[in-house]
């Protein structure tokens, strides 16, 4: 099923930014126990799960949002987590957690991401 997207703004290819959903943790975010086979990520998804409001904001460009339960690129970091695999994911991830760790709003990220992997 998919989950509704609430478009706060359209990327450049249309990729389009969900709004971050209300109460959204990142619980579901993958944690090192989830990763032994992948211990070179578990920094990368300790950093998505600290910043889950910014990453349930973020659109992702490498066309997993047309799988079934998206929302957004948090949603990259959970369950099956694409982002294990992916690097247009676990880019868009190391440049959010980059930028926000540095201040920067929600819609510079959103201008960043597209810029860089739009």
């Amino acid at each position: 099923m998919l989950l509704p997207r609430r478009a706060s703004a359209i990327g450049v290819r249309g990729v389009s930014h969900p709004t971050p959903r209300a109460g959204i943790t990142g619980v579901k975010v993958l944690t090192a126990a989830d990763l032994t086979k992948s211990p070179h990520l578990v920094e990368l998804f300790d950093g998505i799960r600290a910043i889950p409001q910014i990453a349930d904001g973020i659109g992702c460009h490498c066309g997993c949002a047309e799988l079934s339960g998206h929302y957004s690129l948090l949603s990259c970091y959970e369950g099956e987590a694409m982002a294990k695999s992916c690097p247009i994911c676990q880019g868009e991830g190391r440049v959010t957690i980059r930028l926000a760790k540095a201040g920067k709003s929600l819609n510079d990220i959103r201008a960043a991401i597209d810029a860089q992997f739009g």
